[in-house]
């Protein structure tokens, strides 16, 4: 939406991504990254950990069944998605709130790992189907005869 508040964060899996189904089927996944910020102290002469900053994700649907597949406890990942804030009351009447993350994109932090990247096919309904052909194997450096779709602007 145009009014959400975006985030991105970069940070660790605190715990396997749990993921789960809604009466209808939908695939939810929930995991906790956190966040802390590191900084040098120049009284000790040395690096200091910030206070840690735990963050809720939640992802949907074919996201959610490739987060659970793909990532671990203690993955460093990105996460980018819409700020969300959930109030609710206790049995005890008690009002309370936390901000959560609904995930649009993730991914596995490359600073201190490698990832090999398996590209999915999408059949006719939107649901991944397998692995997907290599197009850059069969892919030609030439544009096809008529086809102006990126022709260089004329100014």
């Amino acid at each position: 939406m145009a009014n959400d508040t975006t985030l991105t964060i970069v940070g660790n899996l605190t715990a396997e991504p749990e993921l789960r189904f809604t009466p209808n089927g939908v695939a939810l996944c929930k995991f906790t990254v956190a966040s802390t910020p590191r900084f040098f102290d120049k009284t000790t002469n040395g690096y200091r950990d910030g206070d840690p900053l735990f963050l809720t994700c939640t992802a949907w649907r074919d996201l959610a069944e490739h987060i659970a597949e793909s990532l671990a406890k203690g993955a460093r990942v990105i996460v980018s998605g819409r700020l969300k804030l959930s109030r609710w009351e206790t049995p005890e009447g008690e009002k309370r709130s936390a901000y959560g993350l609904d995930v649009d994109e993730i991914g596995p932090s490359l600073r201190w790992a490698t990832a090999k990247v398996n590209k999915l096919s999408r059949s006719g309904g939107g649901g991944a189907s397998g692995l997907a052909d290599d197009g850059w194997a069969t892919a030609s450096t030439t544009r096809p005869e008529g086809d102006d779709r990126f022709a260089e602007p004329p100014f």
